[in-house]
């Protein structure tokens, strides 16, 4: 068994620059780190390129023999504590990294499924983690996330993800709005999500839904608010203005402007609502707003 005791190794240093998102980016490649990491990666025919094992693991016999197994079918590299310490990411190893393969990102979203979960704008990796391991818990199978929401190849998402990164279909969008609209144009309803509230994600039914999960400060973008305000619109023009202009004798920007004003009245009621702490039930803040809109 050769052991690489240099960290001016290629191979080490080539690792080590994937601790940078440019270079994650530039090779398509990123590192997972663990003994549950790499087992889930190889259980689920991640594409891994090398594994690095430091030779102190090896001594210790951390790794059970089955995976041990599975893991000697793949390109191994061993190396010494003092090198291994050079590209690790966290403070208390297990003495064992792999680097794996990034999937196609700019892969186009399967429409045949129920389900899909749009991320706009998430910053902290821990959650980035946590939304990836609840849609995987929920057997949902893609992703698609904002170009400012934090990279998914984090190393800190990676090992937040426990695993749910090998399941599910992460889809990068360069202008979420438009994905939106193609995915609304393919017959998907759009939900956005609320801390107010007691739904889960497990209650929702996915027949045809995208779910849109905001910034954890400011929730969703103005882009995607003004989407959704244009749709309510739509919606409020086509089922209570139009069939009530010619018996209300309304002209033609008369009825565009009504459909607008109701719209925002709507939409921002809704948000007072909320901000107020919902002492309102939903049906008579449904009641209400229907005795609001002309009929």
């Amino acid at each position: 068994m050769q052991v690489i005791t240099s960290k001016d190794n290629e191979l080490i240093k080539s690792i080590k620059k994937l601790k940078e998102k440019k270079y994650r980016d530039a090779y398509g490649k990123f590192v997972i780190e663990g003994i549950k990491l790499i087992g889930e990666a190889i259980q689920e025919n991640a594409d891994i390129e090398c594994i690095v094992i430091c030779e102190d693991c090896m001594k210790e016999n951390c790794i059970d023999k089955k995976l041990m197994y599975e893991i000697a079918k793949k390109n191994c590299v061993y190396v010494n504590s003092k090198v291994f310490n050079t590209i690790t990411d966290v403070s208390n190893p297990q003495g064992i990294l792999a680097v794996v393969k990034r999937a196609d990102a700019s892969e186009k979203i399967n429409y045949d499924e129920d389900a899909i979960i749009v991320l706009d704008g998430i910053q902290d990796p821990g959650n980035l983690g946590t939304i990836l391991r609840t849609v995987d818990s929920a057997n949902l199978k893609q992703i698609v996330v904002s170009k400012d929401t934090v990279e998914c190849f984090n190393p800190k998402v990676v090992r937040s993800t426990m695993g749910a990164i090998f399941r599910v279909n992460i889809i990068e969008s360069e202008n979420l709005l438009e994905t939106l609209k193609d995915i609304k144009e393919n017959g998907y309803e759009i939900i956005v999500t609320s801390l107010d509230t007691k739904n889960s994600i497990y209650d929702i039914e996915y027949n045809k839904k995208v779910i849109v999960i905001g910034n954890e400060g400011n929730g969703v973008s103005k882009e995607i608010q003004d989407f959704l305000i244009h749709k309510l619109q739509r919606m409020i023009a086509e089922d209570f203005i139009v069939p009530t202009a010619e018996e209300k004798s309304l002209k033609g920007f008369e009825k565009d402007y009504a459909s607008i004003y109701f719209a925002h009245a709507i939409f921002g009621a809704c948000q007072a609502w909320i901000n107020k702490g919902k002492k309102e039930s939903p049906r008579e803040m449904t009641d209400f707003l229907l005795r609001f809109i002309p009929q």
